[in-house]
């Protein structure tokens, strides 16, 4: 990987250490991988960092369905960080070693119903943009409208991520799992 475009700032204005300082009072705990880039816009770091804790933390979606989103979209983006550091939270949260490697190999994961929609709603939206009636009305049949949402924005907001840290060239977390290649 070639060097690292914006790591965290050695000095923080007044606005991003508050920032900082919020991000790193709620759930997370830490300024790691997105965040140090995002710290060049303290205002945008904040309410991306609020929308993220929601997904990820208090979300309808089960745990697993969203570090399955959250894989899939590290995949489409080739986003090694995002990758290395829900790896593991994937596997903890229940998400079968199986899924996560065809995940990772960019394969529609085996599983219960729910994996597979999720899936196949987040792929064919990566893959075209779009998603067709059968993946819509399947998805909305597992898991209702407002899941729907919140995988949908889920994707979103870590392809967003995802974007910053590949312009950024954010490096993984030291000793975490490559993506398959």
């Amino acid at each position: 990987m070639s060097t690292e475009r914006l790591p965290p700032p050695e000095y923080l204005t007044d606005a991003q250490q508050t920032a900082a300082d919020r991000l790193i009072a709620g759930p997370r705990g830490e300024l790691t991988g997105p965040f140090g880039p995002l710290l060049r816009s303290p205002e945008l770091l904040t309410r991306l960092q609020l929308v993220g804790e929601y997904l990820r933390f208090d979300s309808l979606v089960d745990d697993d369905l969203v570090e399955l989103v959250i894989l899939t979209v590290a995949r489409a983006w080739d986003q090694q960080f995002e990758w290395g550091f829900h790896h593991p939270i994937a596997l903890a949260t229940g998400l079968p070693p199986d899924v996560v490697d065809s995940v990772g190999r960019g394969r529609r994961p085996q599983g219960r119903t729910a994996v597979g929609v999720v899936w196949d709603l987040v792929d064919e939206l990566q893959r075209t943009g779009g998603v067709s009636d059968d993946v819509y009305d399947a998805a909305v049949a597992e898991l209702g409208e407002e899941q729907v949402v919140e995988v949908v924005g889920t994707a979103g907001y870590y392809t967003t991520l995802a974007m910053i840290m590949n312009v950024a060239r954010t490096p993984p977390p030291a000793g975490a799992p490559e993506l398959p290649s």
